[in-house]
């Protein structure tokens, strides 16, 4: 027979509902800090032994607490951060807060020793608060002006919740881990993480850059471009940073770090169109900035989610952000070092693609050029297909489609058939109408005009083949399909074919990379030559790439 239904005693309510708020020493970690944050405090300092289980500190130096609310900081529901009746989420309520249940500081005395110290900058004298568990005692002390909250033996009195605890090392990665991400959306602050009396983390105010330096190391840092669009602001990463994970991929909504939908990665990767490789993410740290009520952070319970009023409209806003950065930077990459060089090779970050003199063909496939006081390595089959994706591009939507004289029967997939469902209508868009004639059979109809003509073995299977393969962009696939295999290959290439190349390279919009991804050219600077052959002298001087700023 199954147990009635009864009441929970109070006490055994309360260990429950602050399990949900604090379950490990990282969620403690995560409320101390949101609400140094929400204090406006320019100095953060964290101290953490044990894992986080004997003892977690946070001191900061923000507006601190007054005397007369310190008795009410660690009842339950009790915060200075919403005003409004209604519940969170509903009524309009606008969250202008990191944190705002009211919950951290009562989870944090249900689960361990708390103690707290704080005075506002204007308060003479400052309160001394100890809770454990409904005990509250508050004295009077003196320290200076900001909080400094301390949370000891944590799960002390709860053994099957400490027995299921990680490891010290693994709580102080993810602690590592969680205040990278603050120092990363918040990089204007005095940061600093002692785990067991030893530095593991040092910030000091920078830009959103210099943040990445922290986190990442001066190599990422060298590699990332700043942008700023009002309600987008942060950095990404140059198109040879890139990982096969999106772990690095950062945002935070209204300066709190969150988990991102798909959604907005999504966003970030479209917009590096064919600069990323298939398969790879970029690093990049993202700000967005929305209207409070239109977001919700009552959704999760770490509030690591948040949802968006109009997700659409917040991805476009970041794709349009990332490709302005991209666009406003020449993206050639270094190429490969004669030497390995006690630093990073500097990459310029402003200006044009240059004017290239043909100096000559290595290999019936690479040019050598020289530009800007630097040698240039050009993959001609690279280039050249990067100028007919472009031309194709172009032509794409300047002609009518060309209605076949004799519909063609094609055989597909089932795979091919629900693409063909879902994306008929944005086929047809750009001239590819293809009818559904049965189960497993299809009509290809029209052809855009610009493909019509093009000498290409199979031209029809092969167009069709690749706008249904499921890619997330099968306009972009096709073209770059189309324009691989007619652009030239090893032992095709020669002096004057190779100067029509350079010419047609330069008047890309973007002559960076292949429409796959892979580099067109690759720069080496005098300086680096010089070196590798040990000379020294007037001539090595900073030219070239070495004497671009860097941005």
């Amino acid at each position: 027979m199954p147990s009635p239904i009864h009441i929970l005693p109070p006490h055994v309510a309360r260990l429950i509902a602050a399990g949900e708020v604090v379950s490990r020493p990282l969620d403690v970690v995560r409320e101390l800090v949101e609400n140094a944050l929400d204090a406006g405090a320019s100095r953060i300092d964290i101290e953490v032994d044990g894992g986080g289980l004997e003892r977690v500190q946070v001191r900061d130096n923000g507006s601190g607490i007054p005397a007369e609310s310190v008795p009410l900081a660690p009842a339950r529901h009790a915060t200075s951060k919403l005003t409004a009746a209604e519940p969170v989420g509903a009524g309009g309520l606008e969250v202008t807060t990191l944190g705002f249940r009211g919950e951290a500081l009562w989870a944090a005395a249900q689960a361990g020793t708390l103690e707290l110290t704080t005075r506002p900058a204007a308060q003479v004298g400052a309160a001394r608060l100890y809770a454990q568990g409904d005990e509250v005692q508050v004295s009077r002390t003196s320290a200076p002006a900001g909080t400094t909250v301390t949370v000891s033996r944590l799960f002390a009195h709860l053994p099957a919740r400490l027995r299921t605890q990680a490891s010290a090392g693994a709580e102080v990665r993810d602690i590592t881990a969680l205040l990278g991400r603050y120092v990363l959306h918040h990089p204007g602050l005095h940061w600093r993480l002692t785990v067991d009396s030893d530095p593991r983390l040092t910030h000091a105010p920078a830009d959103h850059r210099g943040a990445v330096a922290t986190v990442y190391g001066p190599l990422s840092a060298n590699r990332v471009l700043t942008l700023d669009t009002g309600n987008v602001r942060g950095v990404v990463s140059r198109p040879e940073l890139t990982r096969a994970r999106r772990d690095r991929m950062h945002f935070a909504v209204n300066g709190r770090p969150v988990t991102a939908p798909p959604e907005l990665e999504r966003a970030v990767i479209d917009a590096y169109a064919e600069l990323l490789p298939a398969g790879t993410a970029p690093l990049c740290v993202l700000d967005l900035t929305v209207a409070p009520e239109d977001h919700d952070p009552n959704i999760h319970p770490a509030k690591q989610v948040v949802a968006l009023a109009d997700l659409p409209d917040v991805a476009a806003r970041v794709r349009a952000a990332v490709a302005q950065a991209l666009a406003g930077h020449p993206l050639v990459r270094a190429a490969p070092a004669l030497i390995a060089p006690p630093e990073p090779l500097p990459t310029p970050t402003a200006g044009h693609f240059p004017d290239l003199t043909l100096l000559g063909v290595y290999q019936e496939l690479y040019l050598l050029a020289q530009g800007e006081g630097d040698l240039w390595v050009v993959d001609a089959h690279a280039a050249h297909e990067r100028t007919l994706y472009e031309r194709l591009s172009r032509e794409l939507g300047e002609a009518a489609p060309l209605e076949l004289p004799a519909p063609e029967l094609l055989h597909l997939t089932p795979e091919q058939t629900a693409q063909l469902h879902e994306r008929g209508a944005e086929l047809r868009g750009w001239g590819l109408t293809i009818e559904n004639f049965g189960p497993g059979l299809a009509r290809l109809r029209t052809l855009p005009a610009a493909l019509a003509a093009l000498p290409v073995p199979r031209l029809h299977e092969l167009v069709v083949d690749t706008a249904l393969s499921g890619g997330p962009d099968p306009r972009r696939e096709v073209l770059a399909r189309l324009a691989c295999l007619p652009a030239l290959k090893a032992g095709m290439l020669d002096p004057e074919r190779g100067a029509l190349v350079l010419a047609a390279l330069r008047e890309c919009e973007q002559p960076w990379a292949c429409p796959h991804g892979r580099p067109t050219v690759l720069r080496l600077s005098e300086r680096d030559l010089a070196h590798a052959f040990g000379r020294r002298g007037v001539r090595d001087v900073a030219r070239g790439r070495d004497s671009v700023a860097q941005g």
